[in-house]
């Protein structure tokens, strides 16, 4: 929970950085290549980790790999963070970061179960019909799962909205369970009482 917390002050810190310079949307994409190649690549993320390594060596690496690809103030930030040990944590700033961007913009993601995959048009009216109903532009995930049979399961935060057959089913099978029968005689299909 504590490293989770620096990695959020961070990734305020960087955000106020790219709100005076280049733009929110370019040290994202700044942030999110670190983190890219920490996860693909773990001989990278060993070699900013280990302690056997000084951090002018590894500021002089992290110049040579990104001079050209990231703006010189966010290059600046990954030197502080090198000064202040806290390396490991890129992945979890540049995941702030993207709460922080999303929490400024008004954005919303929505996981979007559904049973078949589908088109761009489809995702797009459920972004659009899912925006009034959580407060502003939604970024909606696909995820197909053939369980559902059908339908559309949205989960965004804490809320779920389960609109899928196997749901709807489960909830028919409960009902016709707890169902009680008539009282009275019991009549056959001829309409007879035995």
């Amino acid at each position: 929970m504590r490293e989770e917390r620096v990695a959020r002050s961070y990734a305020a810190t960087l955000l106020a950085l790219a709100e005076r310079h280049e733009g929110m949307a370019v040290y994202g994409e700044a942030s999110s290549l670190v983190a890219n190649l920490l996860d693909e690549i773990p001989d990278f993320r060993l070699f900013l980790e280990t302690p056997r390594i000084s951090t002018a060596a590894k500021k002089a690496a992290l110049e040579r790999a990104f001079s050209e690809r990231v703006p010189t103030i966010f290059l600046n930030f990954l030197h502080v963070v090198l000064d202040k040990r806290r390396q490991r944590l890129l992945g979890a700033i540049a995941r702030e970061y993207a709460v922080l961007v999303d929490e400024r913009l008004g954005r919303t993601h929505a996981e979007v179960t559904v049973a078949r995959p589908l088109g761009a048009e489809s995702l797009a009216r459920i972004e659009a019909a899912l925006g009034p109903v959580l407060g502003g532009e939604v970024i909606a995930h696909e995820r197909v799962d053939p369980g559902i049979l059908g339908g559309v399961v949205v989960r965004s935060g804490d809320r779920v909205w389960d609109g899928s057959i196997r749901r709807r089913l489960e909830a028919m099978r409960t009902t016709l369970l707890h169902a009680t029968l008539p009282e009275g005689p019991v009549v056959d299909s001829a309409g007879s009482a035995p």
